[in-house]
Parts: structure tokens; C-alpha cells; sequence
């Protein structure tokens, strides 16, 4: 079972989980917000794990991919009242310390292909990703059993 076949958003909550012993949150992160396009800090205290794991998922799906990139990934549009709205990237800082995380872990390493370069996903952080990875059969065998 690889990442290509399964459902993104269990297996971003899946992997965050699986990361929690392995990532630690800094303590800044209580304090920001998650970009410049926000108005509020994000409600859900784990933010930052479900952050990680969702870099880590498309750094699998897109390497080589770099900070930049991954800031247009991550943006939303900002509200700027009667004008309006317009992109906004989000923040560089977050996605670079958890980069730097993912790297310490060992699940990714900078590489450079041909013109291209950025974070790659290593042989081990393919192998968490793919062990995490939640089957689409087996959210649909589990809502029928519920029915």
C-alpha cells in the first residue's frame, strides 16, 4: 500500500500521530500564526504535528520540492476587507523548522536532480509513510460496518 492509493486526510491524521514521540513542537508555535493571510492562531493545539506530517506527505508526493514552494502550497487567500481578497503565502519559518525536523528524523534529505533541487523523501521516510498510510477499502469496509 503506497501513499498514491490512499485517503489524504486520514493518513495526514495518521501520520501525525505516528510522529508525535518523533517531532518535537516548539514552543513559539502557541504565540503564530500559520501565515501572513490568517487573522487568528489556529484553534487546534497539535497544529504543528498535523502541519509536519501533511510537509512530510508531499514532500513524498513532489520531491525535490523546497521552502518556497511548499509556502505557495500551504497559503490562503487574505481577507483585506473591501478590497479584494488576494494570495498569500504562508509561513516560511514554520515549514523550514519542520523541514529541519523531518531531516533530523531521517526522513527526508536535500538532493539535487538534474536542475532541480530540494527535500526528497529517504528509504525510511517512505517506508513510515507507506506503513501510515490509510487504505481507501478500508474506510468504506469501516462505515458499512457502522451502518
Amino acid at each position: 500500500m503506497t501513499l498514491y492509493n490512499g485517503d489524504a486526510n486520514k493518513t495526514v491524521l495518521k501520520l501525525a500521530d505516528a510522529l508525535k514521540g518523533i517531532i518535537e513542537i516548539p514552543e513559539w508555535t502557541k504565540f503564530v500564526k500559520s501565515g501572513s493571510g490568517k487573522v487568528r492562531l489556529p484553534e487546534d493545539p497539535e497544529w504543528y504535528i498535523k502541519r509536519v506530517a501533511a510537509i512530510l506527505r508531499t514532500v513524498y508526493l513532489r520531491g525535490p520540492i523546497g521552502v518556497s514552494k511548499l509556502r505557495v502550497k500551504f497559503g490562503n487567500k487574505k481577507d483585506r476587507g473591501h478590497k479584494p481578497d488576494k494570495f498569500a503565502r504562508a509561513g516560511g519559518k514554520i515549514i523550514r523548522t519542520a523541514l529541519q525536523q523531518l531531516e533530523k528524523a531521517g526522513f527526508i534529505e536535500f538532493k539535487v536532480i538534474d536542475a532541480h533541487k530540494g527535500r526528497i523523501v529517504t528509504s525510511k521516510g517512505k517506508s513510515f509513510v507507506d506503513k501510515n498510510t490509510v487504505k481507501w477499502q478500508d474506510l468504506n469496509i469501516q462505515q458499512k460496518n457502522k451502518d
